[in-house]
């Protein structure tokens, strides 16, 4: 009880209370010293450079650089012009010095570099010339802080101060002069032994010319700029530096093995990956220089670039004095070239056993690979590399020539006919000796692969009226027409595919698409389907196209193309339906597959049912079989939709058996009148269909119930012919842009005159502010007027700056507000039928569609009543009323209008 020291129980001890502070404060203080060393060795790490080692105090000016920030400007330009993509320290440290800074940690790392390193950097960037070396061993590697640190250790000494130089005795200046002499000439012998151990290195004395040959006595400077670094030869296959240094190939290879990766004139670290081929007008200086020949007798002066084959010839002529001295007495030796294809084979007989003894034995058999491998040794010694690399190429299977697929490409891409291409590659075979291009039946055998008619198909059932044979390719559109006397003269030239050869072909095309999607679906490989696949008919008029040549019928200028398109491709799984394709581009040119093609007048009804009957016929058989196609090494089926929506509106009703354009039955998608129309803009849904229309040309034919003229074309809605191709009711995209631009630009005419005030406008006056428009687009826009509107102009004159360039030329501002209001409005409509997915695209303008339809008709029959009271144009009725319901339809209009054709 004497002690003052009270005891307390913990974990089964009793500690004396004092005795445990103390401990604890111990601790403590241990904890602080070990934090306070933390901070002091963090401290001494900044005043290091992190690559190098080296301390910050050395460079006077105290430049550092942060290791994980972003490059300053200089280093920014200097990447830019070299046409690099590092933008941060880290990246650029590591492509120079190997070092992977990314991972530092601050305790262990220094967290700057110096501006000797950044130097560095630069250099190797701007391949200055300067002397730059950077060894690996020179790279400090960081520790942990521990007792013996030596950062700390080093820190702590200090830098210590030079001592001062004894006091100069100025009985004695010529030992200092010495000693520096002496020190110059040590540095100058060290250089002199390493050039002369590099001579000694590659020993290329005999490989390559001396500088002394040459014709002319150059400058020095002039001989330094042509001759080898390291041998000081006459460059030969010279390469370039990072540095900018010229070396022979085989020198700087092989100092590089011996020496390591350094530039030997300068010591920048440089790898033969860095090497290059100088600039093309050094390397023609250096081929035209005049060399003198070494042989005696021989005072030629030969160009660097013929100086192999110019030795070559003397050595032909001592091997011929050879032999004409070995055959003394006899006929004189012919060389082996001049002799016949017997005679050399007689000769060569000897030879010609030892290398297939040597073949049999070492290379099982490869008399070839022997032969021509001897020839390529035997061109490379000779400095011959063109030759040689054009072998090596025959003998990798590449070949000196384009691949016939590609000479095809060529033709197609450039436009070349048949003859032209072949024009073309008789003169290039002419020039150069060789054979570049390929002949015209290589062409023709690839382009087989790539046409319909190359795969082999079924279908189960077989096709009504269609052959099972399936090697057709390209066909006459007239065969198999059976023309009468009394039926219509199709004067016409047409070629087309068989529609189901050009369905396999396009899927075979798509193999390796589809089998992606499918492993993207999570399914298996060796799932043969059903397939679904849709695909999207189109058919369109090219325009006026002209003959340039040849014989043959009288043919119209002008041009109708059939094509189709796969637009997306789904497979049965359970019981859903997975989409394994989709066509992302669906109006690119690449996707449309051409299927027959004529040169007739879409207008031309007879010709058209005559040239795309049988097309049609095909189509409907190939709607009840499926078809067996093998891919991915597993036979597939396939069923096919045709939907006909890449049809414009002159060419649907033409097709659908209705009235032209300018009837009063103004839609092709429902029966409604212009009159109708106009009072009603909004609301009308789609009514018409294929079949409703084949019903109605049968009322129109035969009248069942005896009406006039009038009523009977009222019954039947316009259908004035019979309908031969089956359409899906759409709207054609591009043409809905035109006509809608067209109509604008109207608009603005009737605008400038001033028409909703005064309707009597004179023809005069009309076409008076029609030409002051004109000009003003012109001048503000740089629209040039144009007499059929493009859609490129329509593109360019549907734009809010238009409206504001048209407002100029209107002096009312209530007009203005209404008419850019109308474009307004028009925008924010226009890309909910022009894009391709709008859900995706565009969600918020397609909700607000039915609004801007809405408020748009408004405006037509308000402000804009002058122009459309009692009357309205086909494709504003189109756009307001039925835009979105083809979208809940079909998800799209873009993707399924015709521009694609």
């Amino acid at each position: 009880a004497s002690s003052n020291k009270q005891i307390i129980l913990c974990k089964d001890e009793a500690v004396p209370r004092g005795e445990m502070g103390k401990r604890q404060a111990l601790e403590n203080d241990d904890k602080t010293m070990k934090t306070q060393d933390n901070k002091a060795h963090q401290n001494n790490l900044k005043q290091l450079c992190r690559i190098c080692g080296v301390p910050f105090k050395t460079d006077c000016y105290k430049r550092t650089h942060p290791v994980h920030g972003p490059v300053d400007e200089e280093t920014l330009w200097l990447l830019r012009k070299r046409e690099k993509k590092a933008t941060s320290w880290p990246d650029l440290i590591s492509k120079v010095f190997k070092i992977d800074v990314r991972g530092d940690v601050d305790s262990i790392h220094p967290t700057r570099f110096c501006h000797d390193c950044w130097s560095i950097i630069h250099r190797k960037f701007s391949n200055t010339p300067y002397k730059v070396c950077f060894s690996r061993n020179s790279m400090k590697e960081w520790q942990r802080h521990s007792p013996n640190c030596d950062v700390c250790h080093t820190t702590c000494q200090g830098v210590k101060r030079k001592s001062q130089p004894p006091s100069v005795q100025y009985g004695k200046p010529a030992k200092i002069v010495a000693e520096c002499a002496q020190i110059n000439t040590n540095l100058k012998n060290q250089a002199q032994i390493n050039k002369n151990l590099m001579k000694e290195i590659i020993s290329c004395k005999n490989i390559h010319l001396s500088t002394k040959l040459l014709a002319v006595n150059y400058p020095i400077d002039f001989i330094k700029s042509i001759s080898c670094q390291i041998c000081e030869h006459i460059l030969a296959d010279p390469v370039e530096t990072s540095c900018r240094h010229l070396f022979c190939r085989i020198c700087i290879l092989k100092c590089f093995k011996v020496m390591g990766s350094y530039c030997p004139s300068c010591w920048y670290p440089c790898f033969p990956t860095d090497l290059v081929t100088p600039v093309k007008s050094f390397l023609n200086i250096l081929d035209n220089l005049g060399i003198r020949c070494t042989v005696k007798e021989c005072d030629e002066e030969i160009l660097h670039e013929k100086y192999g084959q110019h030795l070559s010839s003397h050595k032909e002529m001592k091997d011929r004095q050879l032999y004409s001295h070995i055959n003394k007495g006899g006929r004189p030796r012919q060389h082996l070239l001049s002799l016949t294809r017997r005679a050399q084979k007689h000769r060569l007989r000897e030879l010609k056993r030892q290398v297939k003894a040597f073949a049999e034995k070492e290379e099982g058999g490869d008399i070839k690979s022997v032969c021509m491998t001897l020839f390529l040794l035997a061109l490379r010694a000779k400095n011959e590399h063109r030759q040689a690399d054009e072998l090596e190429a025959i003998m990798q299977g590449r070949g000196s020539g384009l691949h016939p697929a590609v000479c095809l490409a060529i033709r197609v891409n450039t436009f070349l006919s048949c003859s032209q291409y072949h024009k073309m590659y008789r003169t290039v075979k002419a020039v150069t000796g060789r054979q570049i291009f390929q002949p015209l039946h290589a062409l023709r055998t690839a382009e087989k692969a790539l046409l319909p008619g190359y795969h082999p198909f079924e279908w189960k059932p077989p096709l009504k009226n269609v052959s099972t044979n399936t090697e057709v390719g390209i066909i006459d559109g007239l065969s198999g027409l059976p023309l009468s006397i009394d039926d219509y003269p199709v004067d016409t030239i047409t070629k087309r595919f068989r529609y189901d050869a050009a369905l396999v072909c396009a899927l075979k095309d798509m193999e390796e698409e589809i089998l992606e999607g499918m492993k993207a679906k999570n399914l298996d490989d060796y799932l043969h389907g059903p397939f679904t696949v849709v695909v999207k008919e189109s058919c369109d008029g090219m325009g006026d196209v002209s003959e340039k040549h040849g014989s043959g019928p009288a043919v119209p200028e002008k041009a109708v193309r059939f094509s189709f398109t796969v637009m997306n491709i789904d497979i049965a799984h359970g019981n859903e339906s997975k989409r394994i394709f989709e066509e992302v581009k669906p109006n690119s040119e690449l996707c449309c597959k051409p299927l027959c093609l004529m040169l007739a007048d879409e207008s031309d009804h007879e010709t058209l049912t005559a040239i795309l009957s049988p097309l049609i016929a095909e189509r409907e058989a190939m709607k009840n079989s499926e078809l067996l196609l093998e891919m991915g090494g597993i036979l597939r089926t396939f069923k096919f939709i045709f939907r006909g929506t890449g049809y414009d509106e002159k060419l649907v009703r033409e097709v659908e058996g209705l009235e032209a354009s300018g009837s009063t039955y103004i839609c092709t998608l429902c029966d409604a009148t212009r009159v109708e129309a106009s009072k009603n803009v909004v609301f009308h849904s789609i009514t018409r269909s294929h079949a409703e229309n084949l019903e109605r040309y049968e009322i129109w034919r035969s009248n069942p119930y005896h009406e006039s003229v009038d009523k009977l074309r009222d019954r039947v809605k316009g259908v004035s012919a019979k309908p031969f191709i089956e359409t899906v009711p759409s709207i054609d995209a591009l043409h809905c842009d035109i006509g809608n631009a067209a109509e604008f630009y109207r608009i603005f005419q009737m605008e400038i005159c001033e028409v909703y005030k005064n309707p009597d406008v004179s023809k005069e006056e009309r076409k008076r502010w029609q030409l002051a428009l004109d000009k003003h687009l012109r001048k503000k826009m740089n629209l040039k007027p144009m007499m059929r509107m493009s859609g490129n102009f329509a593109r360019k004159l549907m734009s809010k700056e238009t409206v504001e360039a048209v407002c100029e030329l209107i002096k009312c501002e209530e007009r203005h507000e209404a008419l850019k209001e109308l474009m307004d409005l028009y925008l924010k409509m226009k890309p909910v039928w022009r894009s391709s997915c709008p859900a995706k695209e565009c969600p918020e303008l397609l909700c607000q569609y039915s609004y801007n339809s809405q408020r748009f008709a408004e405006l037509l029959s308000t402000k804009f009543k002058y122009r459309y009271e009692g009357k309205i144009t086909n494709y504003f009725h189109k756009t307001l009323a039925h835009v979105p319901e083809i979208i809940e339809r079909d998800g799209s209009i873009g993707a399924w209008a015709s521009e694609g054709n």
